[in-house]
């Protein structure tokens, strides 16, 4: 509800409202402290009754509640945050009872109490590894020696402390009603024209992309990009994306790794998807600190251009885990189903850098509400593609 207090607005909202945040400062359980505080920044307008009630961009406070640091094999860091205070660039602030629900790709969990549960080194693949070799070693030294030097040399000890650097992203639940007389803007962006044009454009392109092996037809194509190569790389860049790395030996060896380490690899490869008997030309990410989960989008370049402004076509979709393919014989990421989400996460990230100056949401009669993907995911969509214009 809106009340009217002088000239200011103060706007009610209602507990259990979620708020996406980053971090802008990093939290380690390595070095921190109780009452340490931390920053973070809404990332994404916050919805109530349909309405924006908070914009992105408020600053939240916090401090660090309770802390404990992994230092042996068996141990679990623990990492308890308070959220404290929401403020605007005019000065406006209010007090915050909220608590932590989700941390965004992290090999983490978070329990009932919004505190953040380490993993434990022990139970990673590199931690079984060495306590088989440990067992070599008692009834063999000699082999238990080399084995442990050939694992020294490919792996690195999992380091289990709870370590997240600025960019980390966090949703948090109001616990109380919040009252807020600060900024409750929405994006400062202009629809995409002529509507009728573009709506040709984006019904014209391909919706459907197609795995290189085994050949089955996979993603849909869900964002359109307006706008040259370098102003959609700025973009990304300021978002906090990465470019993945060819699928190469190389690649793979990383990959192994970073499974096995229990870690993040920022730049890791993805499969090869084909768009009009073209892989992409740009293939970008973001990831935590596991592999097992990250946001990821696949960019084509199209042939048309629109009112003087390159067209890119991308398909975008959120790797939620790791599982073993019998077809393939290999390990493939498996996704979440509902791919409007990601779609919306790729335009709240772009938004949040200023550079993008128009949207559009466009509706496609072709595209099926409901299909499976290459790799045997139930996909749902709306069937819309949003378009971005820089």
């Amino acid at each position: 509800m809106l009340a009217v207090v002088g000239i200011t607005f103060a706007v009610q909202v209602p507990s259990g409202t979620h708020m996406e945040i980053r971090l802008t400062g990093a939290v380690n359980t390595a070095t921190a402290k109780i009452d340490q505080p931390f920053d973070a920044v809404v990332i994404a307008p916050v919805l109530a009754a349909n309405q924006i009630v908070v914009a992105a961009g408020v600053k939240v406070k916090g401090h660090v509640k309770e802390v404990k640091v992994a230092v042996n094999p068996d141990d679990q860091a623990v990492l308890g945050l308070v959220f404290d205070q929401i403020s605007d660039a005019r000065g406006k602030k209010a007090v915050l009872a909220a608590r932590l629900v989700g941390v965004d790709n992290a090999r983490e969990s978070v329990d009932n109490d919004g505190r953040i549960l380490g993993i434990i080194a022990s139970q990673t693949g590199s931690g079984r590894l060495d306590q088989g070799i440990n067992k070599v070693t008692e009834k063999y030294s000699g082999l238990g020696e080399l084995l442990g030097t050939i694992k020294q040399a490919v792996l690195k000890p999992t380091d289990a402390n709870i370590d997240y650097e600025p960019g980390v992203e966090m949703t948090i639940e109001l616990t109380k009603p919040l009252t807020w007389t600060g900024d409750a803007r929405g994006p400062n962006v202009r629809a995409v024209e002529p509507q009728n044009e573009l709506a040709s454009l984006v019904n014209e392109q391909p919706f459907r992309t197609r795995a290189a092996k085994p050949p089955k037809e996979s993603d849909i194509t869900n964002i359109m990009f307006l706008g040259s190569r370098q102003e959609l790389e700025n973009a990304f860049q300021a978002a906090g994306w990465s470019t993945a790395e060819q699928l190469n030996a190389k690649s793979k060896l990383e990959t192994f790794r970073a499974m096995t380490e229990q870690r993040g690899y920022k730049e890791a490869p993805v499969s090869v998807l084909i768009l009009d008997g073209r892989p992409p030309d740009l293939v970008l990410q973001k990831q935590n600190d596991t592999f097992n989960s990250r946001h990821h989008v696949r960019i084509w370049h199209r042939p048309e251009q629109f009112h003087g402004k390159d067209v890119w076509v991308g398909s975008a979709t959120h790797d939620t885990g790791v599982d073993f393919s019998e077809e393939s014989r290999t390990f493939v990421h498996t996704v979440d189903g509902q791919i409007d989400h990601e779609r919306a996460k790729v335009v709240n990230d772009l938004l949040f850098t200023g550079l993008v100056h128009a949207i559009s949401l466009v509706d496609r009669r072709a595209v099926p509400a409901s299909l499976v993907n290459a790799t045997g995911d139930q996909v749902e969509t709306d069937g819309r593609m949003v378009v971005v214009g820089f």
